[in-house]
């Protein structure tokens, strides 16, 4: 999962895809502030826990069965949010401030009063329904139904960051997944692409006739006859602490239960590429990582969800997300929730659900992806390269790109991406397409 859009909804793109905007700690950081967070970090330095194993791709394809959780009372262990994520969350509250309107100074010092009264005003406009927004539920639904067309599969993926960091990298995402679901419709959540420099962006797969749209969500719609409508409430009373971690990610991470429970669907994220047809695919979810000792998984990821329409687990996701709330710990909202609840409800009636191993769509961790983006360097790597895109290909449904991790690193001539990229393109042949290389 990413920052905002990131996410959990996709980060932005960057280094060799294109787009990103470096970011200047000095601009937004108080020195003295900055050297008591260093120093803070330092100190708490050993509570730090962030696993770095590579989970082994299966030579077969995910079987269709349930991977039990390690323990039925297991609680994930939660990182400590990394010293980047402090930063962007100050330039959240600036980009609330300038939303709003507010004029008042930047706290020094931001405990969870001081957020809750300078936010209260300025998330009430950022999440406020605008025109578009209330027309929602019309929209999508006409979207779905486009002249009484149906959709074979239903995509959602939620953008919450700029438009300018929806770049070369999101793309091609989306080329992959109409790549193998060409009678697909793909629903974006997002204020910034529901603009006219966003349809221009989604302007050549309409003309491919492929069915994609970006439309405003309507919270208020969407978390309606959940737990989430009351949080949503409290949020804009003043009475939730948004927290440290950037709203948007944890909005991101609301909405893609909340629109998979009201709709039925996939929910994607922008950093995910697609390998394979996920038909297949019913109320299932991801494996992050596993017990090797027992085979069990430790940890679940939302990056990638198939459920139906309102199915109960979905629900359960929205409640302990309304009711434990935290916006201080990252991932706390996010992949840590999915798998504290899907460990309390495993095996019990009418929970029925699919945990896949971690080769379906997170067959690389977090800490090996820059393999990836690499060119063979000699006989020996191009042996390893090849297979491990013979792994990819026989056993993941798809590859998670860590965002967060990978935005800044340059795709390289015959690496894996690279060859993804060649292979599961829309738009090979046009002329608009740019090189991989300079992705």
């Amino acid at each position: 999962m990413k920052p905002p859009g990131g996410g959990g909804g996709g980060g932005g793109g960057g280094g060799g895809w294109g787009r990103g905007i470096p970011f200047l700690v000095s601009l937004f950081f108080p020195t003295s502030l900055l050297a008591f967070l260093l120093v803070l970090v330092a100190a708490c330095n050993g509570f730090i826990c962030i696993s770095s194993t590579e989970a082994a791709a299966s030579s077969s394809l995910p079987r269709a069965t349930l991977l039990q959780p390690r323990s039925t009372a297991m609680a994930a262990k939660e990182e400590a949010a990394p010293l980047a994520e402090a930063h962007q969350s100050l330039r959240q509250w600036r980009f609330l401030q300038k939303r709003s309107g507010e004029v008042s100074p930047q706290p020094v010092v931001f405990s969870a009063a001081q957020r809750r009264r300078w936010s209260r005003r300025a998330l009430r406009r950022f999440l406020r329904p605008s025109e578009r927004s209330k027309l929602f539920a019309a929209r999508a639904d006409e979207f779905f139904l486009h002249g009484n067309s149906t959709c074979e599969n239903r995509f959602f993926m939620t953008w919450i960051s700029p438009l300018k960091s929806f770049g070369e990298r999101e793309l091609f995402v989306i080329e992959s997944l109409f790549k193998f679901h060409p009678h697909a419709c793909l629903l974006i959540l997002s204020n910034t692409m529901d603009t006219p420099l966003g349809a221009a962006l989604l302007a050549p797969f309409l003309v491919r006739g492929l069915r994609v749209s970006a439309i405003s969500p309507n919270y208020a719609f969407l978390f309606k006859d959940t737990p989430a409508a009351l949080w949503l409430k409290r949020l804009l009373a003043g009475g939730v602490d948004p927290g440290e971690v950037p709203l948007g990610q944890n909005l991101s991470n609301l909405l893609r239960h909340a629109v998979l429970y009201k709709f039925g669907g996939v929910y994607l994220d922008a950093d995910v590429i697609v390998l394979r047809s996920f038909s297949p695919l019913r109320n299932a979810i991801g494996a992050q990582a596993v017990d090797l000792a027992t085979g069990n998984w430790s940890r679940l990821n939302n990056a990638v969800m198939a459920f139906d329409k309102g199915h109960p687990l979905l629900f359960k996701f929205i409640q302990e997300f309304s009711l434990t709330f935290d916006g201080n710990k990252w991932g706390h909202n996010g992949p840590y929730l999915v798998s504290r609840v899907a460990a309390r409800v495993a095996g019990r009636p009418g929970f029925h659900f699919t945990v896949l191993p971690p080769a379906a769509f997170y067959p690389f961790d977090w800490s090996r992806i820059e393999s990836l983006f690499r060119s063979p360097r000699s006989g020996e790597d191009r042996r390893r390269l090849s297979d491990k895109l013979r792994r990819l290909r026989e056993a993941s449904f798809a590859l998670h790109l860590w965002n967060r991790h990978s935005k800044t690193m340059e795709v390289e001539e015959g690496s894996i991406v690279e060859q993804l990229m060649s292979d599961y393109c829309v738009f090979c042949n046009d002329s608009a397409s740019s090189s991989s290389s300079s992705l």
